[in-house]
């Protein structure tokens, strides 16, 4: 199977390769971007961080079923720490 019908059989089953990772984030984004018109950019940063917890809290208990949350807590901030650090490091930000 070539990596293109890999990619294709993937997003069939909901799973993101790089490419489309990067394009539901945009989506994220653009939303942020046009909230950001009426709203502070501090404050809808809080939404957003709210927004994310709530729904990785959802995925943790109702997806993945985890049973030691503090483990999932733990690699859930290692993950956004080094999302940050990227992004803070990126000159096009």
């Amino acid at each position: 199977m070539t990596d293109r019908k890999k990619r294709l059989a993937g997003r069939k089953e909901g799973k993101l390769d790089p490419a489309a990772f990067l394009k539901v984030a945009d989506a994220f984004i653009d939303v942020a971007n046009r909230k950001n018109q009426t709203v502070l950019a501090t404050d809808l940063s809080m939404a957003f961080l709210f927004a994310a917890s709530r729904y990785n809290a959802h995925v943790a208990k109702n997806v993945l079923e985890v049973e030691v949350h503090e483990d999932f807590v733990q690699d859930a901030v290692k993950s956004f720490t080094e999302m940050l650090r990227q992004n803070l490091a990126d000159p096009e930000v």
